[in-house]
């Protein structure tokens, strides 16, 4: 009977301990399927201020801000291949708000955000943004936007929108940081028509965002 008890304990234990592994390993970088508020966060993304390719495949809505790190790699690296499968990437930029005082975004990053929110085809501007180092862009030839009420009033919305979808997400169960999404925060549909999201800060996301959109590993 002790032996029995014995191998029973050593059994359990090897399945907790390959129950762990395969979070620690896979699990934890699958995307969520939401369930609650779908309608809610599919208005938020469609009145948001995407810039758009204009591609005619599915639709995958990414939030960042440009001096991220994740951001910028996930935009180097993962755009063109969704784009060489036809998705139509979305990219949603917010300048995010000042925390105790201190500013998070810059005066040029603004202006930028406001001018992209207000032109959803102005996707060069996004291309042109994006070749240039975050600290060296200027904002050439663009209305600033402090100063500019519109436009102060559409940064200031980008942010409550970020606001509004962090509260969503973490209600499916989204990783999501004190003060905002995570970023890049990539949301999409499948095939099958059901909504997924992914706080996609490490690399080990990305394949299920391409797996469900029909994109290839490596961009042509």
């Amino acid at each position: 009977m002790s032996k029995l008890i014995f191998w029973l304990v050593v059994i359990l234990l090897l399945a907790i301990g390959a129950v762990v592994a395969w979070w620690w390993f896979d699990g934890r970088w699958h995307p969520q399927t939401i369930k609650k508020s779908e309608t809610e966060i599919a208005n938020l993304l469609n009145s948001s201020g995407y810039v758009t390719p204009g591609l005619g495949g599915p639709k995958a809505y990414i939030i960042v801000f440009r001096s991220c790190p994740d951001c910028v790699r996930y935009v180097a690296e993962e755009l063109p291949k969704l784009q060489a499968a036809g998705v139509d990437t979305r990219i949603i930029a917010v300048a995010r708000a000042d925390v105790g005082g201190e500013p998070k975004s810059t005066a040029a990053e603004r202006t930028t955000v406001a001018e992209l929110w207000l032109n959803h085809q102005n996707w060069p501007l996004w291309e042109q943004w994006n070749s240039v180092a975050p600290e060296a862009w200027t904002a050439p030839g663009l209305t600033p936007a402090d100063g500019d009420l519109a436009r102060t009033a559409i940064v200031e919305a980008g942010r409550k929108g970020v606001a509004d979808l962090r509260r969503l997400l973490a209600a499916n169960g989204v990783q999501v940081g004190e003060s905002g999404v995570k970023y890049p925060t990539v949301i999409w549909w499948t095939k099958d028509g059901e909504m997924r999201a992914c706080a996609c800060e490490d690399p080990r996301t990305y394949r299920f965002v391409r797996q469900d959109l029909g994109a290839k590993d490596r961009a042509p």
